[in-house]
């Protein structure tokens, strides 16, 4: 429980339908004092407030510590991908490693069956497999941040909210009179202040160097001030006069160089992806459509995925812009079950159409 409307209400719809709960709130960052160092999600306010929750509804209350784990497992990969030029998910891989992984563990020394999370997705059983479905409103929807659980994960977790609205759920918080009803909600990464991700990635590794700005037939056309600035379609903060907009198209940390070209030069067409976590599907050796969402707030592309041993090729069926190494690329069918959800790895350009 994070504190917020959602993990509250989500403990209260539990209860009311006789399931015995236990509020949990996870640890994940270091404090300072009484001040909470980043987002109020996982800090002093975030469990303060999550056991007033749970006085209300009449439910225990826990804090389970996992900040050693969540550095090592989630900071310091973030750290780690943003230095060899990648652009990490990092709350897709907590879903995973923490939320239901180090947090399953606990539930079980609890007791406890199932893991209830406040996330706008839908989780249904088809045939044999579980499988995530996108929420029913979509502007919430989280199954792109859900895909890589796995099957033994997916059949102890409990998406209570995967039916309302963001307004249905305050609604219902208030009726109840929860604390939280009126709460604002974070969007931020939890160990991330301000978005500054250049910061905390030179708190851990170092400064950045700075480097060549290159265009696509290798001229140096301008200085970066460090790889971590940039990220694949940034157009704003290049520092380039040119009269047409230049983008970042690429980023070679081994030449610690900063590829740019103009609008026509940043599409893609096909690329590959790292292991396939399948999901409602089962694992398939021939290839197979669906629509793939390439991160958190895109709305998905046709294509065709094709099977290469554990990772896959991927063959968009329109080109797209900043398709982007280290975010994860979910594969969905027309009806929004989560087929499959790889790590994008190597990318080709193709003009845009």
């Amino acid at each position: 429980m994070s504190g917020g409307v959602d993990s509250a209400v989500t403990a209260a719809l539990l209860t009311a339908r006789g399931y015995d709960c236990i509020g949990v709130t996870m640890r994940l960052v270091p404090e300072h004092g009484e001040k909470s160092v980043f987002e109020p999600c996982c800090g002093l306010e975030a469990a303060s407030d999550a056991r007033r929750v749970c006085e209300k509804l009449g439910i225990p209350h826990r804090i389970m510590h996992a900040v050693e784990r969540f550095d090592r497992d989630i900071i310091r990969y973030f750290v780690s991908e943003y230095t060899r030029g990648r652009t990490p998910n990092p709350c897709a891989r907590c879903n995973r490693m923490i939320k239901f992984g180090a947090l399953y563990r606990y539930a079980d020394r609890l007791g406890a069956a199932y893991i209830a999370m406040g996330h706008y997705a839908r989780l249904e059983k088809r045939g044999t497999r579980w499988s995530l479905r996108r929420a029913v409103h979509r502007p919430k929807d989280q199954s792109y941040v859900l895909a890589p659980l796995t099957q033994p994960q997916l059949k102890r977790a409990l998406f209570p909210l995967g039916a309302l609205t963001k307004e249905e759920v305050r609604n219902h918080a208030r009726a109840l009179n929860l604390p939280a009803a009126d709460k604002a909600e974070s969007m931020e990464i939890c160990f991330v202040p301000d978005r500054d991700y250049a910061k905390i990635v030179e708190a851990r590794a170092g400064a950045s160097r700075p480097g060549p700005v290159l265009n696509t037939r290798g001229d140096v056309i301008g200085e970066h001030r460090g790889l971590i600035h940039h990220t694949l379609g940034q157009r704003r903060g290049l520092g380039i006069a040119a009269e047409r907009p230049y983008y970042v198209v690429r980023l070679d940390p081994e030449r610690n160089a900063v590829i740019v070209g103009h609008v026509e030069e940043t599409g893609c067409a096909r690329f590959t992806t790292g292991p396939l976590c399948w999901g409602g599907m089962a694992p398939a050796p021939e290839p197979f459509d669906g629509r793939v969402q390439l991160r958190s707030r895109h709305e998905g592309v046709p294509a065709r995925v094709i099977p290469m041993g554990r990772a896959a090729r991927i063959e968009l069926k329109r080109v797209e812009q900043a398709v982007t190494p280290g975010q994860w690329a979910v594969c969905y069918d027309e009806a929004g079950y989560v087929l499959c959800a790889g790590i994008i790895e190597t990318f080709e350009h193709a003009p845009l159409a």
